[in-house]
This record gives C-alpha cells, structure tokens and sequence, in this order.
C-alpha cells in the first residue's frame, strides 16, 4: 500500500524516521524535512518502509556518487551533504552519552576515511539460474549484489574485486560449494591478503588451481579459514617505526587515516605516561607507537595477533613491550594488577568491555583512555568509571567509516 509521509529526522542507524502517525515509521534514504512516497516492506516489518520517490526533497540532499547506493547494503548514506552528515554523526556520540545520563564535551566529528577502507569482505553466492554473484550483501538482505568496481576502497586494494571473482570461480567451479563463500582481503605493503571461508576442505587439484589464481592476481597471501595456501610475500604493515607481519584473517581499522588518527589521540591523552597497559591491544597499533616513549604491556586473547605484536616489538628504538595472549572478557585484569600503570588503554569489540571497566572502577589507575566502535557499550562502560570515581572529559568522535551509521570515539577519564 502506497502512502505519503513526511520524515522528522534521520536516526541513528541512517535512515529517515517519520513520526506523523504516531509510531515512527523507518525509510531508508530518505532525509530530515523531506516528503517521499513510501510503500510496505514483504515480511514481518511493519514500521519499515520501502522509498518510492522523493516528491519533496531536502534541500541537503546531494547526489549519490555510487551507482550500486541504494542497492548495495554497503553504505547507508550517500545522499547527504557533508555538515548536516557530521552534525548527525556527531549526535549518534551526543545523544547516546546523554540517555545514559553522562554529561561531557562532544568534540566535532574528525574525518578519517582517508584514501578509503583497506579491507573488505566479498561474498560468493549461486543467484537464479546457478549464476554466480561476488559483492555485497544487499541492504536488509542475504541476496549478493555483483560488484566490480566500489569507489570507497582505498587505491591499496586496486584488483580485490577481480582477485575475488576469480578465486569464486575457480572453487564453485571444481567442487560442490553448497555454503556461501566469503572472501576477506586487506591491502598490505606487499599485496593482497586473502582469506576465503565457507569452501570446506580443498583436495590437492584446487589447491594448484587456487596457487594459479593467487599467482595470477600477484597475491601476497591466499589462506582458507586461516590456513596458508600460497604466500608469495609476507603482508606486512607500518604502524609507527614497526612493521607487523599480519595473522592470516586478522583485524585492522578500516582505514588507515583511522588507525593513525586513534592513535594520535590515544598518544596524546597519554601523555608522559611512563608505564602504559593496552587491553585488547591486536596486532599493536598503539602499543608499537606508545613503546616510542613509553614501557608498554599488552593484553588480548588473539593469540596470532599477539604473536605479531611481539615479533613487531623488536624493532630498534622502540621501549620494551610485553605481551601475552588473555581472554579479557573471563579473565579481566584485577585491581592489584592495574596497581603499578600510569595510565591504561583499553579497545574493546562492539561488545564493549564491562567485565574490564568494573575492575578498572575499583582500581587507582590515575588515567583511563577508552577507544569504542559503539557509542552505546561505551556509554555503558564509561558509566561504571564515573560511578566509580573517575571524571570523563571530552569525547572525539572519529569518522573512519564514512557513508554508514558506525563511528569511532577516543575518552579520557581521570581519577
């Protein structure tokens, strides 16, 4: 059924939220002021709508540069003009903070997409007809969207999208692939580093015909599920002095503008700390930069990517770093622990860290900083400190993930 509504405001996930029968009604792509034709979304969603046509446009609606946005669930927004799209990222931070009654500075939103995303993750799926599709997942779907070219991927993963292609083909055309395919490449010094998941076991044939492809499309790695199957070159990354030979499968920040702007704001807030704990430290990327000047220890329960850190650790010139693999989130780091720091680190997965924050509430750690991908666990945890004592300052809310709802964000607490 077709209707006409007019949309208050964009909310947090992105899209247009209409008010006017009561209940809000949500419309992707649609913007703050604007009246759109909308009609009924198949299936149990009936406070979602489907966007037909703009009749009456905001005046910040831009054109999308994406021929894919719309279709593609990749980016949520596109059609917004650059202030009001900070403004709103900047609110997501604001408004979560404040229903969590927290009351601090919100700095301006800093852009930090860069040259683009580093990594990405394609998928391989059979359409009608056993027509092969390698893309993106398409916005509130499973169904592929074919992509051969995307706009938003840093110039460091020129040939991920053919690379992809080509490695779906060799492995659906061999062997029965019955479950989807997913294919993640990051763009390192040395190449291209893939990992394919979803294959099952590879017989000896596929393997040689995957090492062809790999060869071909001058792979640094290829690995399945974590395991090698061809490396030409170690991929490798600079993070401050160090470079980190990168686990099969392992995690980055999306961009590299992000990863250098957290850890500009982490250095900063640190200050002349002397000794530094970074919980859930990855492969490094703020403990290689801290260890320029101060002694760092370093905790998280990715083996592989501590095994890095360490080996990354020798680089001359860098302060000794100690790390070791633990699983934060059974295993928090207790008060007595915390005892000899200056100040502590602490980047969590969307999930947040509470577990961590409650020990880090009881202890005497003169300085917290708190790194999130999600405003609303570290609202969450960033009320433990305060109820435990600690004073929050300004919030930096970073903006690595442009077009789409998720921000970053950098805090200080205080004892």
């Amino acid at each position: 059924m077709v209707e006409r509504v007019r949309i208050d405001h964009v909310g947090h996930r992105g899209d247009g939220v209409s008010l006017a029968a009561g209940n809000a009604v949500y419309v992707p792509y649609a913007l703050g002021g604007e009246t759109v034709e909308v009609d009924h979304v198949a299936g149990n969603h009936p406070d979602r709508r489907k966007l037909l046509a703009v009749d009456v446009a905001s005046p910040d609606r831009v054109e999308p540069f994406c021929p894919h946005f719309g279709i593609c669930g990749g980016c949520a927004i596109q059609h917004w003009a650059p202030a009001p799209y900070h403004a709103w990222k900047r609110g997501i931070v604001a408004e979560t903070l404040a229903q969590a009654g927290i009351d601090c500075d919100v700095a301006p939103l800093v852009d930090a997409h860069g040259a683009g995303r580093r990594r990405v993750t394609l998928h391989g799926r059979f359409g009608t007809h056993d027509v092969l599709k390698v893309g993106f997942s398409a916005a509130s779907s499973h169904d592929v969207i074919p992509i051969h070219r995307c706009p938003i991927l840093d110039p460091g993963l020129e040939g991920s999208l053919d690379a992809a292609w080509a490695l779906a083909e060799s492995l659906t055309s061999r062997m029965s692939v019955t479950k989807p395919l997913d294919i993640q490449v990051t763009a390192t010094a040395n190449g291209l580093d893939v990992d394919v998941r979803g294959s099952g076991p590879l017989p000896t044939a596929l393997i040689t015909a995957l090492s062809r492809v790999a060869e071909q499309h001058r792979l640094a790695r290829l690995t399945r599920h974590g395991e090698l199957v061809l490396q030409r070159l170690a991929p490798t990354v600079r993070m401050g002095r160090a470079e980190v030979t990168l686990p099969p499968a392992s995690f980055l920040q999306a961009t590299i503008a992000g990863e250098e702007t957290l850890a500009s704001l982490v250095a900063e807030r640190v200050g002349k700390a002397k000794e530094v704990l970074d919980l859930f430290c990855g492969v490094g990327p703020f403990a290689l930069r801290l260890a320029e000047k101060a002694r760092v220890t370093a905790y998280d329960n990715d083996a592989g990517a501590v095994a890095a850190l360490v080996k990354a650790a020798r680089t001359p010139g860098l302060k000794p770093i100690k790390a070791e693999p633990r699983d934060l989130f059974r295993r928090p780091l207790a008060p007595p622990e915390l005892r000899d720091f200056d100040a502590v680190v602490f980047d969590p997965p969307r999930q947040g860290a509470q577990a961590q924050a409650l020990k880090l509430a009881a202890s005497k750690v003169p300085v917290v900083i708190a790194v999130s991908c999600n405003a609303a666990t570290f609202a969450r945890d960033a009320r433990l400190l305060i109820d435990g004592g600690y004073r929050i300052e300004t919030v930096v809310p970073v903006d690595q993930f442009r077009h789409t709802p998720h921000v970053e964000l950098v805090a200080r607490f205080t004892r």
